[in-house]
């Protein structure tokens, strides 16, 4: 595993991934990168499927999965009855909230800072019936865990039916404190989808302990995993449906998400390979590597810059904000400058947020310091010109 003062060479190389060394990669946590070895366990997985697919499907497949299920409950703090595998984490929010029965009148909050695909999600299922959303504001930039949570209890209502809780938020990489507005919005009797796309692999977690009646997550960005490997945890159950209805139709959580069709079941039978590097890397301490790279990377921006970050490191995981020095805070200028880095060989989001412009970086276990001082050329390059 790399130290903080790792070589500043050209590129950041290791062992594990086949990442182009002529691209800086600083943006894991968009669509992750998933190492050789998990990528020849998939691989794996699907020539067994290929030798004989009728068997497999029919008798392989269904204990497979709940071997894999179980690995990954295993990690994440979970009930294994409670886990089963979706697309991505957008398709098991929309599970959930598809499943609702919302009526006129109902609120469901949403977070000033939620991922815009489920934010439209909530909009349609509210949509639908009249029901209304209410936006919690994060304060921003720089907020308190106490601060974050007083901006949910402040929209709480007795027609409160849900509320859904960015995990990590995608634009702002802030980590929320869910597991104390989820204890908050109970007592309020209202029920808690989580969307933590961002958090396993980056965070430590504990489902169990956080509550939450559903969790979705991805596992192909900070796991590794291949992508469409995600899951969706859920502590309630009671009429739960994935959003596509096959054979399993009233049978029971299990029975309906495991079988939705046809499909190529080997990105999820792989999460297993992919905990195992993860495990091997360092687990906990890999988290925490991450944490304080992504820590000083985004302080050593941030005074570059001459601004400031988006987030103390108390609520940062391996991901930063920096806000930009720009005049024009319009997400057509930030999507013109994400733009513009991409044709000089790197990439990073940028963000329209609270009346700035705000660079996300991520890090992880093949990066280095070097990688974020050459960002920060190639971002002083751009906006000069």
């Amino acid at each position: 595993m790399s130290d903080l003062s790792n070589s500043r060479g050209n590129v950041s190389r290791h062992p594990d991934w086949d990442l182009d060394p002529d691209f800086l990669t600083v943006n894991h946590g968009s669509f992750g990168a998933t190492p050789r070895v998990v990528r020849e366990a998939q691989r794996t997985w699907q020539d067994r499927m290929e030798r004989q697919p009728s068997r497999f499907m029919s008798t392989e497949l269904g204990p497979a999965i709940r071997h894999a299920a179980g690995i990954l409950a295993g990690f994440l703090g979970a009930r294994p009855d409670g886990i089963a595998f979706v697309d991505n984490a957008t398709t098991g929010c929309n599970a959930v909230l598809r499943s609702l029965a919302l009526a006129a009148g109902d609120e469901v909050i949403i977070l000033s800072h939620a991922y815009g695909a489920v934010r439209n999600a909530v909009r349609h299922v509210a949509g639908l019936v009249d029901a209304r959303i209410v936006e919690a504001r994060i304060p921003f930039p720089n907020p308190s865990p106490d601060a974050m949570t007083a901006a949910v209890a402040a929209v709480l209502s007795p027609a409160t039916r849900l509320v859904v809780l960015d995990h990590i938020t995608s634009a702002s990489a802030l980590v929320i404190p869910v597991q104390d507005i989820v204890s908050l919005a109970h007592a309020a009797g209202a029920k808690v989808l989580v969307d933590g796309a961002h958090a396993p692999g980056q965070i430590d977690l504990s489902l169990t302990a956080i509550g939450a009646d559903w969790y979705v997550g991805n596992c192909h960005k900070w796991l590794c995993a291949p992508k469409g490997c995600a899951f969706i945890h859920a502590l309630d159950q009671t009429n739960l449906h994935p959003t596509v209805i096959s054979h399993g139709y009233g049978k029971g959580f299990l029975a309906e998400f495991d079988w939705t069709g046809t499909t190529d079941p080997s990105r999820f039978l792989a999460v297993e390979a992919a905990i195992a590097v993860h495990r091997r890397l360092g687990d906990a301490a890999l988290r925490q590597r991450n944490h304080d790279l992504a820590a000083e990377a985004t302080l050593r921006l941030a005074h570059r810059m001459g601004t400031e970050p988006g987030g103390a490191p108390a609520v940062s995981g391996a991901m930063g904000t920096v806000r930009l020095p720009v005049a024009d805070p319009t997400q057509e200028h930030a999507l013109a400058i994400r733009s513009a880095l991409m044709q000089a060989g790197t990439d990073a989001p940028v963000h329209a947020l609270d009346g700035a412009l705000w660079l996300r970086l991520s890090a992880f276990a093949y990066n280095h310091p070097g990688d974020y001082d050459r960002l920060g050329e190639r971002i002083e390059r751009i906006l000069a010109a």
